[in-house]
């Protein structure tokens, strides 16, 4: 998994209609009409990002947040997630995998990680569903700062349109291997 981080905070994107993006942007966290009682999907890549909102042209995707999160919190998550699918070499048998399902306020899912033209890589990208506890985590404890990146999104957008891969290229966030612990490595997956 790659992202931006220090070593105290790792990015994450997610992409909103104005409403929410604004209300978060003006309280320096989720804020009405955000709904806490949704599953909230985070992605580290801005890449995959992109190519989930189409370059923040897709209806209630336009606005584009970089979410910097407490690596604490990221960890806090990680261990307490579950894949978003069965697999017997992690679970063993489904009614093991159901019940960590029901028990769990985070859902993992790994997709291929996507080019500038959204065409899929041979690297995979994480994204992160928080429900519950973990949102309520994330937006009271876990935000450190958020950044409206729209504008970025849109720009890389328009370049790639544009056949200026190159330019493109060198505004992208300047994300790398984000260190996982060996025992979230096997029980989500990640070498997949």
């Amino acid at each position: 998994m790659r992202a931006v981080h220090t070593d105290s905070t790792i990015r994450v994107y997610q992409a909103y209609p104005a409403e929410i993006a604004d209300a978060a942007l003006a309280a320096g966290t989720f804020a009405p009409p955000f709904k806490r009682d949704r599953m909230t999907w985070v992605k580290p890549s801005f890449l995959w990002m992109a190519y989930r909102c189409g370059y923040a042209d897709k209806a209630g995707q336009e606005r584009v947040l970089a979410v910097d999160i407490s690596r604490e919190g990221f960890h806090w998550a990680i261990g307490r997630a579950v894949l978003s699918h069965f697999d017997a070499a992690v679970h063993g048998d489904h009614a093991t995998w159901s019940a960590r399902v029901a028990g769990s306020p985070v859902r993992v899912q790994w997709d291929p990680e996507r080019g500038l033209r959204h065409e899929a890589l041979g690297h995979r990208s994480l994204q992160l569903g928080l429900r519950g506890e973990a949102v309520r985590r994330y937006v009271d404890e876990w935000v450190v700062g958020l950044t409206d990146v729209t504008p970025l999104m849109r720009e890389v957008g328009r370049l790639v349109r544009a056949g200026e891969t190159a330019r493109a290229r060198e505004l992208l966030p300047r994300e790398r291997v984000y260190p996982l612990e060996e025992q979230d490595i096997s029980a989500l997956a990640a070498s997949r």
